[in-house]
């Protein structure tokens, strides 16, 4: 299949497979879509309650911080014990604590949800990337991924742009009761049309998983974790204080804030399913490498900005950086989950990468900003994604594989 067209391709998938895909991706796209509303809202929200730059950090930082200590967990359980009971419990617990949002008066409570909702959150990311990956066929790793990968990017690009709308209209409290709405949707799909757990094709569900010690070992997993952290790093400047920077510097509306944080993931969104096309006929390393190069530029440019076009074009050349190397990267990460009959300790891996990132970015970008001047993260965060594309690049990795372990 590995030279057959891309499409074609996943329509041979089988029934049932289409249908665990097509329920994944909605149920996530309506999740991510309610985050998308409140995220690029929160710096400001938590500035009205008092916070400084510092405090504006660990807002994001212990989101980070907990799903962090938690994913490895969950990715290892669900190796174990099946995909599906995480990611419903997670899409509920993330429906009951955007309630708990409106009821918040003070930046330590906001805190403190934050810290609880990134434990719901270590049980939905990495298991349902594992259960894509798991569905995906042999030859369109890069294809499936990338396709998947839309439902985030679009939920996210779609969701500040309306929360944007809904703080100017309705208030930033129905931001967040939208927020809780898609997260119960999202609850609801995976309930009803995820088939139950025994019938779950886990990748290597009856051999154990890789130990850690062999896959922490694993110069490739390594690679994939560096690289995906600086990126991340990036995204957690950007989403954390973009919004506080576009309005302390240019007095720009939530509506065009929303825009701005909508571009840089939109874009990204838009090219995920062509480029992960591409990777699955060419050497994914040079796109990783490629798309890595262009995010340094594109956050670098950031420095220079004057106002709301220059950030826009900032976020769009972002965006191509990461729809040109994230699916070649978890392309590669699918391929050495099913080596590794370890699929979801893999996505583990990097959904912890991109926690760090989010939590190390947002913390630099908070400290900058109490320290100089917020602007002066961006070049740092630039040498930053400069870094993870070196240390990448230093890291053995093979594309050839032996074919993926099937239950």
């Amino acid at each position: 299949m590995n030279g057959a067209c891309a499409f074609c391709g996943f329509i041979s998938i089988k029934h049932m497979d289409k249908k665990i895909f097509g329920t994944l991706f909605f149920s996530i796209f309506a999740a991510v879509m309610g985050v998308g509303i409140v995220v690029p809202l929160l710096p400001i929200y938590a500035r009205e309650l008092g916070a400084g730059g510092m405090y504006i950090g660990l807002v994001f930082g212990a989101f980070s911080l907990s799903r962090t200590v938690f994913l490895p967990y969950f990715g290892r359980l669900s190796d174990k014990k099946g995909r599906k009971p995480f990611i419903v419990a997670g899409l509920l617990a993330y429906a009951l604590i955007s309630l708990l949002f409106i009821y918040t008066t003070n930046i330590h409570t906001l805190i403190f949800l934050r810290f609880v909702q990134g434990i719901a959150s270590a049980m939905i990311m990495p298991v349902v990337m594992a259960y894509v990956g798991d569905i995906t066929p042999e030859g369109l790793e890069g294809f499936a991924m990338g396709l998947f990968n839309m439902s985030i990017f679009f939920g996210l690009s779609i969701g500040p742009l309306i929360g944007g709308v809904i703080k100017d209209t309705m208030g930033l409290q129905s931001a967040f009761s939208s927020m809780s709405l898609l997260a119960l949707t999202g609850f609801f799909l995976s309930l009803f049309l995820l088939p139950p757990t025994k019938t779950e094709k886990v990748m290597g569900r009856s051999q154990d998983p890789m130990s850690w010690k062999i896959i922490l070992k694993d110069t490739g997993i390594v690679g994939l974790f560096l690289f995906r952290f600086a990126y991340t790093s990036c995204i957690g400047m950007i989403w954390g204080f973009l919004p506080v920077f576009a309005d302390a510097e240019f007095s720009l509306p939530s509506s065009s804030i929303g825009i701005l944080a909508m571009m840089a993931v939109f874009v990204s969104g838009v090219i995920h399913t062509p480029m992960g096309m591409l990777a699955d006929r060419m050497n994914k390393k040079i796109m990783v490498v490629s798309g890595g190069i262009l995010a340094a530029w594109a956050i670098f440019s950031f420095t220079w900005t004057v106002g709301f076009w220059d950030l826009f074009w900032a976020n769009v050349l972002f965006g191509l950086g990461g729809g040109i190397s994230m699916p070649a990267l978890m392309a590669l990460a699918v391929l050495k989950g099913g080596k590794t009959a370890s699929m979801g300790t893999v996505m583990a891996m990097l959904t912890m990468a991109h926690s760090l990132g989010m939590l190390t970015g947002a913390m630099i970008a908070g400290v900058i900003m109490e320290t100089l001047k917020l602007r002066q993260a961006f070049p740092i965060g630039s040498i930053l994604m400069l870094t993870g594309v070196v240390l990448f690049v230093l890291c053995p990795l093979k594309e050839k594989y032996a074919p993926r372990t099937q239950p």
